[in-house]
């Protein structure tokens, strides 16, 4: 973070200062939420969890180094004391983002956020100095967290925006209001919270409307394929920009195609020309993710060939999203536990697809979460797109959502030992070790709730132990 005093630190959130003998002094770490990341100078925000307080660890992370503790009572050691901590990080994330000269780029989205938000960091790391959310910590304490680790030297500040409910992503917008603002689709992610796609729009284009308007800077990115996201033009002041593969864009992709190993290869056409492009990542989506990173690059004035290169030579930056490891046998473990959703579930059974030519597949699937009404039909239709796609073995683990996975399977006319429902993860570890070939391909994907990363651990580290229960 950019150094502050404790005093004005205390004025920012409103708080009052307690067991603080020098005022001044200043916080020159990180501002962190976990007592293990604490350095000298850092500010600690105790939060106070179902299952963990924060305060209860004030003394042991003043004893590491922390300047003081950002918290909702007095803990007997230096403390900024506020009504409400949440509250407080976010006025400080705000504060702080108005004295960086950085350009803060922010992202939402139903499916791709992550995978997108590594591509654009990554790209914009080659131009200058960027900080970038970890992982997915993409709410209301992730995000301002992401923002507070920028320094005087951060140029670029790239934020991936969740929300679960109208209102919350223009929180967010409102904590650290962008420059850029990009919007990549508009699924059925959450939808059994929101309500319907419409709804989903409506929140995702909360981003679009609190952007500065075009001849202050203010630019909005927007997929023209998705008709949802395309209307969205209308909400904003901002300069419009499209990416797709529609004619119509202004950022696009010709002559998509896969490689031999599933990898997307495609020409990369922007208003300052052309250049071709030849992933690392696998599957076809990352196609549209990799657009969506090209206009904020471009945008931001980088040329059509240093886009293409960068894009050229980017990885996952984050864990368990296609994560692909070729054990010693020739089995190739595609990891792709961290989430899933209708739309990211359909592409990555195409990139297993793609990458399985000539080779025996296996789909290890599990529940997609918070789906409403739409969960039977739409893990219904997963199965049956396993089938369409020729996927050799589809392995349905866990209760009824599994069931629902198998049963569309077999509607399509997977009767044989072509699909399986299996009660837990163990049960598929079981199985697949007594199955696989060398030579073989496994996807491994379901919400994160259901924890089948273990899976894929366990088929990577050969451990004969029981996989951890979820």
């Amino acid at each position: 973070m950019i150094a502050l005093s404790l005093a004005e630190i205390a004025e920012v959130v409103g708080g009052q200062t307690h067991d603080i003998p020098d005022p001044s002094v200043q916080v020159t770490g990180p501002v962190v939420r976990d007592s293990r990341e604490v350095e000298p100078g850092s500010l600690f925000v105790a939060f106070a969890g179902e299952r963990v307080d924060g305060h209860d660890f004030a003394e042991a992370v003043v004893a590491a180094g922390a300047a003081a503790v950002l918290a909702s009572r007095p803990v007997g050691v230096p403390a900024i004391v506020v009504d409400d901590v949440q509250t407080a990080l976010g006025a400080l994330a705000r504060h702080v983002v108005r004295r960086l000269g950085a350009t803060l780029v922010a992202l939402t989205g139903s499916a791709g956020k992550t995978s997108t938000k590594d591509l654009i960091a990554q790209v914009l790391q080659r131009k200058a100095p960027t900080v970038w959310t970890p992982g997915s910590l993409n709410n209301e304490i992730g995000l301002p967290l992401t923002a507070l680790s920028a320094t005087e030297e951060t140029r670029f500040l790239v934020l991936e925006m969740g929300a679960r409910g109208i209102g919350h992503i223009r929180y967010l917008a409102d904590l650290t209001p962008p420059k850029i603002g990009l919007v990549l689709n508009v699924g059925t992610a959450h939808i059994g919270e929101f309500g319907g796609r419409e709804q989903i729009a409506q929140a995702k284009g909360e981003l679009v409307e609190g952007l500065p308007s075009a001849q202050d800077g203010g630019a909005a990115i927007l997929n023209a394929d998705d008709p949802l996201v395309r209307a969205m033009a209308s909400r904003t002041k901002a300069k419009v920009i499209l990416f797709g593969e529609s004619g119509e864009a202004d950022v696009r992709a010709e002559n998509v195609r896969l490689t031999d190993s599933g990898q997307p290869a495609f020409t990369l056409h922007t208003p300052s020309g052309a250049s071709d492009v030849t992933m690392r990542l696998y599957g076809e989506h990352h196609v549209s993710n990799a657009l969506a990173a090209a206009a904020v690059a471009h945008e931001l004035g980088m040329s059509a060939e240093e886009i293409a290169t960068a894009l050229s030579e980017a990885g996952s930056l984050s864990r368990w999203r296609m994560e692909v490891t070729e054990r010693p046998d020739g089995v190739t473990v595609v990891n792709d536990a961290y989430n899933a959703n209708p739309e990211s579930m359909r592409a990555a059974l195409r990139a297993l697809a793609a990458m399985g030519k000539g080779r025996r597949t296996w789909a290890v699937l599990g529940k997609m979460a918070e789906l409403g009404d739409e969960a039977l039909a739409e893990h219904d239709a997963v199965g049956r797109l396993a089938v369409r796609l020729n996927v050799g073995k589809l392995v349905a683990v866990g209760g009824r959502e599994a069931s629902w996975l198998q049963l569309g399977a077999y509607n399509e006319g997977s009767w044989g030992e072509e699909s399986v429902h299996v009660s837990d993860a163990q049960a598929a570890v079981d199985l697949l070790r007594s199955e696989l070939r060398p030579g073989d391909v496994v996807l491994v994907k379901a919400s994160r709730s259901v924890g089948l990363e273990s899976v894929a651990q366990a088929l990577l580290d050969g451990a004969e132990g029981e996989v951890a229960a979820r």
